[in-house]
Formats: structure tokens, C-alpha cells, sequence
């Protein structure tokens, strides 16, 4: 009840503000697919939801038995406890607080105090984040950049099978994309929008800090090293939109040069500020992973690198293919199963996007993004098509891993004006109205 007295106004606010039947279609659309699916996904949760919701349960019940305690098991860096599978056997765990399991978990454990533990009911609240996170985004590209494709957004965060199929129900993928596209949204509409001129009043400025600051550490927490790339980026990009506001930096080459400094200052901070981002620690991690995930792929279809080093320099060589072991695969025809085969014909429609996109630009016709967001997304998806690439041999797994990339580069390559008159030729290219 508590959720519908907030939800329900919410609503009511967009179906006001999407006052076009292609806007309202795609507020009920959206919506619906979210939450259809996230509550079939979790009526009986399975593998990685299942083993999280029972061991959610668990630790509600802790705090419901002792609440003094709840602050320690919440935030303690380090959590030992034990708890019992599904076959009823006690063992110990051992948690790091840097373990985004373990943080989805915790959320869990809250959530079961309003959902009494039902999958299908924390599938509803996790999903429903997923879609407002999307939403916000959606909006506020449409109210401020007019001049670019309306439909883009929802193409990319609303509609696009992979991100609406794999960012629904108990996942992490859900609270992963929901918080990464909501706090975009938060910094492009600061950035390009009314809030920029100063005038904010000081409670809406408390909040727009706030709300944005949990973003960005609950995005931390459910990945790192996903997060680490949109934050550094975004912070890259509104430094290089007050130089440009003040008039410092004009030209796009000086703005490419700007941006390349920003990040690589990050790069070079980053491991002051945790050991979790030296070189040794990055590269040991990424060949862990990529050793796991290649074990346990045996007979199923995936990819390797043999030649794949612990080094900066074996990465860099290996860099061109990961990213397009990423972007491509699974290939039409590489597996018969039915998710392989959508998973294939959605690579080949995306790899279409590609040629149009590049077509555009080669033309001149890229679009109207400012020059500096579109560089900096661009920047944060070939990064984490890197990462995903070298760390994520098997195929289904690597179909999940990028839903936070794909909504993201179907954006961009949507901008260009080929594409932006596709859009209005379907249905999904009017203008709104500006109502930041």
C-alpha cells in the first residue's frame, strides 16, 4: 500500500507528460514487459535468484530476531554467517563487502520485510525499479535534446529485447541498469537542462545531490567495475560542459583531447583511492575470471583466448577482439537453441545499426547529441565491451553481462538522421514538450 501511494501519483504524472498515444504506448509497454516478465521470472525463482531469496530469508529472519544486530550485519566489511541450502545442511559463508551478491542479498533481506519473502512480489519491486530507472532517462533525453530522434530512448531502454529481458526480476542486472540509466539521467538533465542555469532552488539542489549520490553508490555496489567507467565518465563529460559553457573549449578536436585527459587523470587516481584498481590486482582478477567462466564452459558454446597473458600489454593485444567477441556474438547459426538463434538475430540487426550509423557520420549526419555526451558514452561502451569481452567466454552469460552496454550503444547509434527518420517513419519520432 505504501508503494502504490507513491506509485500510482507517479504514474498518473507520466500518462499527463506523454500526452501522445506513441509516448503512452510506450510508458504502458515498457511497464508492461518489466513487470510481466520480472514477476514470471521470479514466481519460482531459479540458480542465482533462487540461492539468493533463501538466503535473503534467512538473514530477515536474523534481523528480525535480533535487530540490535542488524547494523553490523548491514555494513560490516567482512560478514561470516552460517546458513542452510536448500537440502537443509548448515555451512559457513564468508562475505566481502565488496561482493555485489552479498549487497543484493541485504536488499533482499529488507525488501522480504514488505514482501514476506514471495519471489514473484521482490521479482515486482525489482523490476519496477529497473523500468523507473529507465524511464527517468528515456524522459529527460527527449526534453532536453529536441532536436534529436524521441524514439531512440525507448528503443534502447524500453524495447530492446537482451536489456528489458535480462534487466527484470531478482538480478542484479535489474538494480544494475536501473540505477546506472536513472543517474544518467540525473547528470544529463543538471548538465543540459534547466537546472544549469544556476537558478535551482536550494532544497531541489539538496536533492538532486542526494538522490544522485545513492545512485552512483548503489550502482558502485552492484558492480564495480562496470560502475567505475559510466561514473568517470560522466564526471569527464560535465567538466568538459562547463568548459564549453564558458567558453574555454570549442573545438571537437580539443574537446577529444580534454576528455582523454580527464579519464586517463582517472585511471592514473584510481588505484590511490583502492588496491581494487592497481594493474596486478585488475589484470590477476580479469584472468581469474576468465579461467572460471572458460572451465565451466566446456561443451557449451563460448570463445577463448589461449595466448590471453596477466599483463597490461597481452589485454591491449587482445583489446579489438574482446570488443568484438562482445558486440557480436553469438553469431546467427553458431548454436540451434531457440536463445542462441534471438541472440543471433539481434547481433545481425545491431551490426545493421552499425553500418547505417557510420554511413551517417562518414556523410555528415550524425546527428545533434552534444558532441561531448556522445563521446563519452561511446567511450564508456567500448570500455565495458572490453571488459565484458575478456571476461565472459560463454555466450549466455555474455548476452546478460551487457545489458548495461546495449541500451546504451543502440542510443548512439539510433542519433544519426537516417535512423532518427526510421523512427518517425514507425511512429516513435515526435517532439515533447520541455517540462524539466
Amino acid at each position: 500500500m505504501g508503494l502504490l501511494a507513491v506509485l500510482l501519483p507517479w504514474l498518473r504524472r507520466q500518462w499527463c507528460w506523454a500526452d501522445q498515444r506513441w509516448w503512452r504506448l510506450a510508458l504502458v509497454g515498457g511497464l508492461g514487459l518489466r513487470l510481466g516478465l520480472g514477476v514470471a521470472r521470479s514466481w519460482t525463482p531459479q540458480l542465482d535468484s533462487a540461492f539468493m531469496s533463501n538466503l535473503s530469508k534467512q538473514i530477515t529472519a536474523q534481523l528480525w530476531a535480533a535487530p540490535a544486530n542488524a547494523f553490523n550485519t548491514l555494513t560490516q566489511a567482512v560478514t561470516v554467517i552460517r546458513i542452510q541450502n536448500e537440502a537443509g545442511a548448515d555451512y559457513q559463508a564468508v562475505y566481502q563487502g565488496l561482493s555485489n551478491t552479498w549487497f543484493l542479498v541485504k536488499l533482499l533481506a529488507l525488501l522480504n520485510f514488505g514482501s514476506l519473502g514471495i519471489g514473484a512480489i521482490n521479482g515486482f519491486y525489482l523490476s519496477l525499479f529497473a523500468f523507473v530507472g529507465c524511464w527517468q532517462l528515456v524522459r529527460r533525453l527527449a526534453e532536453v535534446f529536441p532536436g534529436t530522434p524521441a524514439g531512440a530512448g525507448v528503443v534502447a531502454f524500453l524495447l530492446w529485447p537482451s536489456v528489458w529481458y535480462w534487466s527484470t526480476g531478482i538480478s542484479k542486472e535489474a538494480m544494475l541498469l536501473g540505477s546506472g540509466a536513472w543517474l544518467t539521467a540525473q547528470v544529463v538533465g543538471k548538465l543540459y537542462g534547466k537546472g544549469r542555469s544556476g537558478t535551482m532552488p536550494l532544497g531541489q539542489q539538496l536533492r538532486w545531490l542526494l538522490g544522485s549520490s545513492a545512485l552512483a553508490f548503489l550502482h558502485f555496489k552492484m558492480r564495480y567495475f562496470f560502475a567505475m567507467p559510466l561514473l568517470g565518465v560522466l564526471v569527464a563529460v560535465a567538466l568538459l560542459a562547463g568548459l564549453k559553457q564558458i567558453k574555454v573549449v570549442r573545438a571537437r578536436w580539443a574537446q577529444v583531447a580534454v576528455l582523454a585527459v580527464l579519464l586517463a587523470g582517472g585511471v592514473w587516481l584510481a588505484p590511490m583511492l583502492s588496491r581494487g584498481f592497481t594493474a596486478n590486482k585488475f589484470t590477476s582478477q580479469v584472468i581469474k575470471v576468465y579461467t572460471f567462466e572458460a572451465y565451466h564452459s566446456a561443451g557449451k558454446p563460448h570463445f577463448e583466448y589461449p595466448a590471453l597473458r596477466p599483463t597490461i600489454e597481452s589485454f591491449a593485444a587482445h583489446a579489438p577482439l574482446a570488443v568484438a567477441n562482445a558486440l557480436t556474438r553469438p553469431w546467427l547459426g553458431e548454436s540451434r537453441l531457440p536463445m542462441y538463434i534471438v541472440a543471433g538475430l539481434e547481433n545481425a540487426f545491431m551490426l545493421g545499426l552499425v553500418v547505417l550509423a557510420a554511413v551517417a557520420v562518414g556523410r555528415g549526419r550524425a546527428g545533434h547529441l552534444p558532441f561531448e555526451l556522445g563521446l563519452g558514452l561511446a567511450i564508456f561502451c567500448m570500455t565495458l565491451a572490453f571488459l565484458i569481452g575478456l571476461t565472459t567466454p560463454n555466450l549466455g552469460s555474455l548476452n546478460r553481462y551487457r545489458s548495461e552496454l546495449m541500451p546504451f550503444l543502440v542510443l548512439l547509434l539510433l542519433q544519426n538522421d537516417y535512423a532518427a527518420a526510421l523512427l518517425r517513419r514507425v511512429g516513435l519520432g515526435a517532439p515533447v514538450k520541455d517540462e524539466l
